[in-house]
């Protein structure tokens, strides 16, 4: 990190000095992402001037790295001529990526410089629906045919391959476009020349439909430890591939969505520092409104047992300890339900076991938290009543064991209910919890101290 710090300073520098030449050689030597990062550290003005000092395929490259808004703004800047050559050297998936985020006139200004065959594969490529296995996918992957020997199938490779995303992995298609087999390069390497790609390839293979949701996706490649995926069709027709880096990306997204579910936010695919305040304050008021009126369930909860706590003022001292050690133990819970079930782990089938599992270990906690708490009040407040910390101690163990139970089981539920299990998750959960710790404390207050 120190070495980049240093790397950025030099170029910032070759800049202000106006050593052109030399940082032209130097960025078109380095790697494409490190080049995004030093182009959105500069001025607009400069973003342009710099990103036309890099070789076409270079400057392509830094482009698909770039954020969407330095994206609009050299797209909106650069001639016709200059967008034409940075598509022709684009992957297609990186060209749809941009252009899904871009605005109507910028996405038109990119369809009208290409050429009639990969306008009509962006136009189909655009109508897939958003975050679909579609329009992840990409064009440029190495498909052979049954027929072919491995000779042939190497010959093609290295006609072609400099234009493919990947090569590592082939994909055998039949007549009609079916897939119907798939044919790692190693085994291609290996192989004797006479061989028939029929011969060599795996027929069992592991593809997703267009229409598939992402995440589907990022489970395949979870489970299987793919490099690429096919993409079928209706027909399992072969139309395309995704490959491990654009998943990647995938598993941010979702794991972000997932965080931000998890804190009561509304999802935003925007960066912090580039959202504006009102969209901030949207994202957050309505889940905030959400917990603010379940949270009166508390103070209706509190305000029935008044006479309770008019007898014995001392038990309002211990709600706020009480509440908080449940919602904690209820927290933890979930979230390990939640990605036990992101990963597949736990299935909704699953439930009686993880209620029971959850409650073992909630009495393990609930004991020893009790245990604690009880000798705690002895030693340092001994004026206490020994009743009311016998009670505070027993309403503890009994409230881990529940919010243990309840934690475990929201997320099934929710699943089950067809919603994001991420939502309940942390303050959802909290709120559950604290109206039923209250409700077993007036309960447990009842039985021993009045």
């Amino acid at each position: 990190m120190e070495h980049w710090s240093e790397t950025l300073a030099a170029w910032m520098k070759w800049m202000e000095e106006g050593k052109y030449l030399q940082l032209r050689e130097e960025l078109n030597e380095e790697n494409p992402a490190n080049i995004a990062e030093f182009l959105e550290e500069l001025p607009a003005d400069k973003q342009l001037f710099l990103f036309r000092l890099l070789a076409k395929d270079t400057a392509a490259e830094a482009f698909s790295y770039l954020d969407n808004d330095t994206q609009e703004m050299l797209v909106a800047s650069i001639t016709d001529g200059e967008v034409r050559d940075i598509v022709d050297e684009m992957f297609l998936d990186d060209t749809v990526d941009f252009l899904e985020e871009a605005p109507a006139n910028l996405v038109n200004k990119v369809l009208r410089n290409t050429d009639r065959e990969t306008r009509q594969l962006i136009n189909r490529f655009l109508r897939y629906p958003e975050n679909s296995a579609g329009s992840l996918m990409t064009v440029e992957f190495v498909h052979l045919r049954e027929t072919m020997t491995a000779g042939n199938a190497m010959q093609i490779i290295r006609q072609t391959g400099l234009d493919k995303e990947t090569v590592y992995t082939c994909y055998v298609i039949d007549p009609k476009r079916r897939l119907v087999g798939v044919l790692p390069l190693r085994t291609l390497l290996l192989a004797e020349e006479t061989a028939t790609v029929a011969s060599l390839m795996e027929e069992d293979v592991i593809s997703i439909h267009t229409l598939e949701d992402q995440e589907e996706a990022a489970r395949l490649f979870r489970k299987y430890g793919f490099m690429a995926l096919p993409v079928v069709d209706g027909d399992h027709r072969l139309v395309g591939i995704i490959t491990v880096d654009d998943i990647v990306d995938v598993i941010d997204e979702e794991t972000t969505e997932d965080m931000e579910k998890m804190a009561a936010l509304l999802p935003s695919d925007e960066e912090y520092l580039k959202t504006p305040v009102t969209k901030l304050a949207k994202n957050r008021i309505v889940w905030l409104c959400v917990l603010m009126i379940s949270g009166t369930l508390s103070s209706i909860i509190i305000s029935g047992y008044q006479t309770i706590l008019d007898e014995v003022v001392q038990l309002a001292a211990f709600i706020p300890v009480l509440t908080g050690t449940g919602g904690n133990a209820g927290s933890q819970a979930s979230a390990m339900i939640i990605r036990g079930m992101a990963l597949e782990e736990v299935r909704p089938r699953d439930i009686l076991l993880v209620l029971g599992k959850e409650v073992q270990v909630g009495l393990i906690c609930g004991v020893l938290l009790a245990a604690l708490n009880f000798g705690k009040q002895t030693l340092f407040s001994p004026s206490t009543d020994i009743m009311i910390d016998l009670t505070v101690s027993v309403t503890m163990g009994a409230v881990v064991v529940v919010a243990k139970g309840i934690g475990g089981m929201l997320p099934i539920a929710a699943k089950v209910c067809r919603l994001d299990p991420a939502i309940m998750a942390g303050p959802l959960i909290t709120t559950v919890v604290d109206a039923v710790a209250l409700l077993i404390f007036f309960h447990v207050a009842q039985w021993l101290v009045l």
